[in-house]
């Protein structure tokens, strides 16, 4: 399924061509999923537990003593890897999983929230041994999140996926910077009023 979209679109997907490609018959896959939607959505959860397993497992394989920036490069740096070495499945989430209604639209909004959430929760640990980093407003999180989907969506739209590794150190440095430097201590002044 996952191939089949990244190389036709989900709107072009048949799932005549998905069980020719996979090699079973329109039984066995009616047996297991009510249609394509529901077989593309079990998918890019397949495919989301792999990338989650990948990035956990790259962030402890670190040794003890790495530091907490440490952690976060080599995190990141797996997200970005798996990414590049899985080509479709970037294709197939982060192009096609938005135009598949409203249960696509909540699968990808429940990915960008489990990776916010991984990040606050980067955060709040390194915090415990890095004191003088500041407390940031959880919109921090959403935004980095953003950001980093933004940039890996655009080299995965120009094809690029090849070269999402080059991202790693612009995606590390806008999360230190906004992490760690203490930019958020004082609340920010509000625009003045137009008007």
């Amino acid at each position: 399924m996952v191939a089949v979209v990244a190389e036709q679109g989900f709107a072009a997907t048949t799932v005549a061509e998905v069980v020719r490609r996979a090699k079973v018959s329109r039984t066995s896959f009616y047996a297991q999923f009510a249609d394509r939607e529901a077989c593309f959505v079990a998918a890019i959860a397949a495919g989301r537990r792999l990338l989650v397993d990948a990035v956990s497992t790259a962030v402890q394989d670190q040794p003890v003593s790495a530091s907490d920036v440490d952690l976060l490069r080599a995190g990141l740096r797996a997200y970005l890897a798996f990414l590049r070495d899985e080509p479709a499945f970037a294709t197939a989430f982060y192009l096609e999983l938005p135009s598949v209604g409203r249960q696509g639209g909540e699968r990808l909004a429940e990915a960008r929230s489990k990776l916010t959430a991984r990040t606050a929760v980067w955060h709040s640990r390194a915090r415990t041994r890095h004191p003088d980093w500041p407390q940031v407003p959880a919109e921090v999180y959403r935004a980095l999140t953003a950001a980093t989907e933004e940039l890996v969506s655009a080299r995965v739209r120009a094809g690029e996926a090849d070269r999402l590794p080059e991202l790693e150190d612009v995606v590390v440095a806008l999360h230190l910077r906004l992490l760690t430097e203490g930019a958020w201590v004082k609340p920010l002044p509000l625009p003045p009023a137009s008007g």
